[in-house]
């Protein structure tokens, strides 16, 4: 299943986005109209339900009439707990939203506080509320979700809008009771912990890299067509290539691995190949849109290959569109191939239909004849038949559609059969061209189903294959392969709705109904004829020699794996550090405490070896004989450092290896680190070891670090026993042949005491003895020679200021903001850098002399995008302040280069403005700046100095427009401050003459478009382009108020003809006639909600889209699937 990385509660829900309830959802919810089918699943949590369920579900209704509803002074309030499938639910509701102007509801797990670890469930529910006036305006949304501990609710965040549901006349609220109903249905769910797919189907799975059951589904499809298998696995490779550069030699490794794998198989290698990074596996893109662009670049691979040609003989069809005049003898036709077909679902009860949807004739006549080359404009007939279909037939089912009233996508959850045998040759072959090849029968046979399991912006796939066209079908769901029937293959993947037995009908008789959000998306026909050729055997010798080897090699190393970590609890790993690791690796890997442990020689050793005959193997493999090694322990000090802290008695030397890793590290892991003392002979020319000096309880051992502030290195030179009676001063010259310094060189000492959370680096004074300094075994003493007068200009004089510039340096990438993709350059700075610092070193490599015209923005390490809210003006402290992204640092920062300084920009506000001209269609996007405490005012007499009035005295307005309604109109003294243009679009317009000149008794009416459709059983109204007023006089008819309109919007009579026109009251029409009086349909006083009584004008929507829109990111787009390599 796909699972997405958890997301910061830092974006705005979808309008009817399925959520985990959380009391804190951040950023305003945008308006929901009114009841609405949902088209929003989650990105797999929704989904994934029928991939684990079993068994038939158990159902059961609950109703809850909440009294004194309106009275309700609680936040969110929980319905008694009730039972379905021996699992204990409730009801929690938040009556004034969840954050959202809206009632939100939800279905929780009653028990999750208390149930066990690991816990889950799967159920499909409705929720509803109850119209006790009519029960055809009940408001109910359906879905199905896994409940487990990090999601133990699931529900809608904007259930109804609070308007609807507290307006009494409405009928949700009758003697202030709500009545709610959840229908649920529970199905048992496979504990697939210990499910193992190769023993119980004999295939296995893909492994999910984040969002890609889409490609795992399509794989195995393309995997169990053992032809096309055949061709891959005799596409040309060496065994110089890598399968991350080889997109041939990855899906090569792939299906080997699928074929003889006994566990779920990776398929980063062959992402790799594709050119995808990570954020790329956490896109989930259309399985039919990879099987294109996958299929194309296969087939441009095997180009010059034996295997040349193997897609078109596969996949390849043929059609023919043709043109045909019915008067005259003139015919028209052009051949063209397709890999795959496209089917409408909408309309269409199976796949028959949708073939003879396919084939049917266009007649083009009246406004829309042909124009024959030879005859001019003729009456014809126009359709496409075809030629030849390919022996392996891919139909792609129209799912997602563009829903033009609602302007979005949508997802065709509606019923649609697919037979097991599919025969093209029906009804005479009424398919085919007359030049089809009638000897080849086109009967074909079902080979998989790609289902996809969710909404539109997000969900689940996975896929039904049946691999030797057998009666046995297998499930391929990312890891697992589970047997299937037959009917979870057909009847269940068809779609629509399933309605499940009552057990307990109650007050809401309503059949218990659930769309069915898994159905079929892709199906996989394989001919009858070709059978044979294309279900062919696949084995060994079909692979080439030099990929057996490497795939071998691979499995015996994960073998190798797998046995060491299984024998792991009979080993301990010693790590052995020795000088010339220190010298290795301080002041290049390292430059706090000595020794990265996981750089240092390493040895695996059963843990009943006595340790006296690991030093004999250490005397083998590091040349050093054991009566020279002496091993000192590790430890970790309270302040978090790590440093030698004694040697190893005899009598522990005498233990096992296991005892003496138990006795040493509490942490009982399998590793045990030590530091391996050897001395050297003072003869450079001879560095063969020499016995160790005794060391006494007197004796501390000292490790050194000399510091160059002029080329700021840092670098080990060695270690001294020194006596802990005895004073720095008396190892002054010894330091001194350390670093190659004259004998009497001036040197300054530091004590290197810890670098969490912060550097601490202190002087150590030279004429204090060792104890009084608290100098103990394992310390870091840092020196450098004393700085003369006039060295001071270095950057870090001294080790302290190196360490802390070392401990907080910080390489950021700035990208300018307005191209956040693109790489920008880099600095080098510290996380202590204030505001002004960063700012000033932008500002510099940019060549800019006011530091204060830049401005940053974050960076989201989730989304991999700039945060919303740029930084504003000295409100961080430092870098690091700016880097922080919940529990991560990021190395990335956004930037601006403004035209007047930051400070006086943050005391403007900026508003985006649609201006409308009096008599022009396009509207022209506008962004003022003015001071915050300006007025509307000010912002429309601004406006005026940027755009073309009709006549200079021209006055305008300002309008607040939200979904194609105009909610207000300000006030011109209204302050600008709290205005929100990011939600709301603000649309400035001329005050037409008619409305200055408006009588006592006339009314000045809101006019909007709509459209009807239906959903869910239910007359939805959907409005759309632009809303406006209108001067209506009393006494007016519909058919005077008509002429203004058409006279306002330069409608074709034509087209005027068809529309319709209603009153509108809370989303109700009532239709007019023409000699209906408009004025008296409205109310004679403006009141709270004027925007819900409406002229409404009702006709199919051909406006075109504006060039602008109101509520969007910044930084949202859509990402075709690309194979790069």
């Amino acid at each position: 299943m796909t699972i997405l990385a958890p997301q910061p509660l830092d974006r705005q829900e979808d309008e009817e986005m399925l959520v985990p309830r959380s009391d804190f959802v951040e950023g305003p919810q945008p308006l929901v109209e009114g009841p609405q089918p949902m088209e929003v699943a989650p990105a797999d949590s929704a989904g994934t339900v029928d991939n684990q369920a079993s068994e038939e579900p158990q159902a059961s209704r609950f109703t809850w009439a909440i009294e004194n509803f309106s009275r309700l002074n609680v936040k969110k309030l929980y319905s008694d707990a009730f039972t379905v499938g021996g699992y204990k639910w409730r009801v929690l509701i938040f009556p004034k939203g969840n954050n959202v102007d809206s009632l939100s509801m939800y279905l929780d797990v009653a028990d999750s506080a208390t149930l066990p670890y690991g816990w889950n469930r799967f159920a499909q529910f409705s929720l509803a509320v109850i119209n006790q006036i009519d029960s055809k305006y009940t408001i109910k949304k359906d879905t199905q979700h896994q409940f487990n501990q990090r999601e133990s609710d699931w529900g809608f965040t904007p259930f109804m809008p609070l308007g609807e549901l507290y307006d009494p006349s409405k009928g949700y609220l009758v003697n202030d009771t709500c009545v709610i109903v959840a229908d649920v249905a529970v199905r048992k769910v496979i504990d697939y912990l210990t499910y193992d797919s190769k023993k119980e189907t004999g295939y296995v799975g893909l492994k999910n890299q984040g969002a890609t059951c889409y490609m795992n589904s399509l794989l195995q499809t393309l995997y169990h067509i053992p032809y096309f298998r055949k061709a891959v696995y005799h596409m040309p490779t060496t065994e110089n290539d890598m399968p991350s550069g080889s997109i041939p030699l990855a899906l090569q490794s792939l299906f080997y691995k699928l074929q003889y794998n006994d566990t779920s198989v990776a398929t980063k290698e062959l992402t790799k190949s594709f050119g995808w990074d990570t954020y790329d596996s956490f896109m989930q893109h259309d399985v039919q849109e990879l099987n294109r662009v996958l299929c194309e670049k296969l087939e441009d691979k095997m180009k010059g290959t034996v295997v040349e040609g193997t897609i078109q003989k596969l996949f390849e069809g043929h059609h023919m569109n043709y043109i045909e005049c019915i008067n005259v003898d003139s015919k028209s036709t052009r051949k063209e191939s397709f890999y795959d077909l496209q089917l409408d679902v909408k309309g269409c009860k199976d796949v028959y239909a949708s073939f003879d949807k396919y084939v049917e004739v266009e007649n083009l006549e009246g406004d829309n004849k042909y124009h024959a080359e030879e005859h001019g404009l003729q009456d014809a007939k126009k359709g496409v038949l075809f030629i030849d279909f390919p022996p392996v037939l891919q139909l792609q089912l129209k799912r997602f559609e563009y829903d033009f009233m609602r302007d979005t996508m949508v997802k065709i959850n509606d019923r649609y059969e697919f037979p097991l045998e599919l025969d093209l040759d029906r009804d005479n072959g009424k398919y085919l061209s007359p030049e089809a090849d009638t000897n080849v029968r086109n009967l074909y046979m079902l080979h998989s189903v790609l289902v996809h399991s969710g909404g539109v912006h997000g969900g689940h796939y996975y896929a039904f294959i049946r691999p030797t066209l057998n009666d046995q079908w297998y499930k391929f769901d990312d890891e697992r392969v589970t047997k299937e029937d037959m009917k979870r293959v057909l009847e269940e993947q068809y779609g629509g709705e399933e309605e499940l037995p009552q057990t307990n009908p109650g007050y809401y008789n309503t059949p218990f109904k659930f769309t069915k959000y898994s159905n079929a998306y892709m199906l996989v026909y394989i001919r009858v004829g070709d059978r044979d050729k294309i279900i062919c055997d696949v084995d060994e010798k079909d692979i080439a020699e030099h990929l057996q080897i490497r795939l071998k090699k691979e499995q015996e190393d994960k073998d190798d794996k797998r046995k060491y970590k299984a024998e792991a609890h009979l080993y301990t790993v010693i790590k052995v550090a020795r000088d010339e690791d220190l010298r290795e690796q301080i002041g290049k890997d390292i430059f706090f405490d000595l020794v990265d442990h996981d750089k240092v020689h390493s040895f695996r050793i059963q843990k009943q070896m006595p340790f006296n005959l690991f030093k004999e193997e250490v005397a083998q493999e590091l040349g050093i004989p054991v009566q020279f090694q002496r091993f000192w322990i590790w430890a970790k000090r309270q302040n978090h450092t790590y440093r030698p802290n004694r040697p190893l008695t005899p009598q522990e030397e005498a233990q096992t290896v296991g005892a003496l890793r138990e006795v040493s590290n509490k942490a009982l892991n399998a590793e045990l680190k030590l530091f391996l003392e050897v001395e050297l002979g003072q003869n450079f020319q001879d560095l063969r070891p020499v016995p160790l000096p005794d060391k006494s309880k007197e004796d501390i051992l000292l490790f050194f670090k000399l510091y160059d502030p002029e080329k700021e290195e840092l670098r080990y030179v060695g270690r001294l026993f020194v006596k802990s009676s005895g004073k720095p001063i008396e190892i002054l010259t010894k330091l001194n042949e350390f670093a190659g310094f004259a004998p009497d060189e001036e040197i300054e000492l530091f004590e290197e005491i810890k670098f969490e959370p912060s550097v601490m680096c202190e002087p150590l004074d030279k004429r204090v003895a060792f104890r009084f300094s608290q100098i103990e075994d394992g310390d870091i003493i840092c020196f450098q020679k004393r700085l003369l007068p006039g060295k001071e200009q270095v950057q870090f004089p001294d080790v302290p200021s190196f360490l802390s510039y070392v401990k907080n340096r910080q390489i950021v990438h700035f990208r300018a903001l307005e191209r956040h993709k693109e790489d920008g350059f880099c600095l080098e700075l510290s996380k202590n850098h204030t505001y002004d610092d960063v700012v000033e070193r932008v500002a510099h490599h940019l060549g800019l002399d006011d530091p204060s015209k830049i401005r940053l923005t974050p960076h989201n390490c989730y989304s991999q995008q700039p945060k919303p809210n740029p930084i504003k003006y000295r409100s961080v402290d430092q870098l690091l302040d700016m880097l922080v992204h919940y529990n991560q640092i990021s190395d990335i920062l956004y930037y601006e280069v403004l035209d007047i300084p930051l400070p006086e920009l943050q005391c403007l506000k900026t508003l985006k403005v649609a201006f409308h001209h009096a008599t022009k269609d396009e509207a022209v996007i506008l962004n003022t700046r003015l001071p915050k405490q300006s007025t509307v005012g000010d912002v429309l007499n601004e406006i005026k100095t940027k755009v073309e009035l009709s006549h200079p005295n021209a006055e305008l307005r300002l309008l607040e427009v939200f979904y194609h309604k105009i909610y207000k109109i300000f006030p011109l003294n209204e302050k600008i401050e709290n205005i929100n243009d990011q939600y709301w679009t603000l649309r400035a317009e001329e005050i037409p003459e008619e409305e200055k000149k408006q009588g006592p008794n006339d009314r000045l009416i809101h006019v909007y478009h709509f459209t009807k459709e239906s959903a869910q059983n239910q007359m939805q109204i959907q409005n759309f382009g632009e809303p406006f007023f209108l001067v209506v006089h009393e006494g007016e008819t519909l058919a005077d108020v008509k002429v203004q309109i058409q006279k306002k919007l330069q409608v074709p009579d034509e087209e005027f003809s068809k529309w319709k026109f209603a009153f509108m009251s809370l989303g109700r029409p009532e239709y007019l006639q023409d000699s209906d009086i408009v004025s008296s349909r409205f109310q004679r006083r403006d009141v709270y909600g004027a925007w819900e009584q409406y002229l409404g004008l009702e006709h199919t929507d051909t406006t075109p889209k504006r060039t602008y829109a109101a509520n969007q990111n910044r930084y949202t787009f859509e990402k075709p699937v690309k194979i790069y390599n």
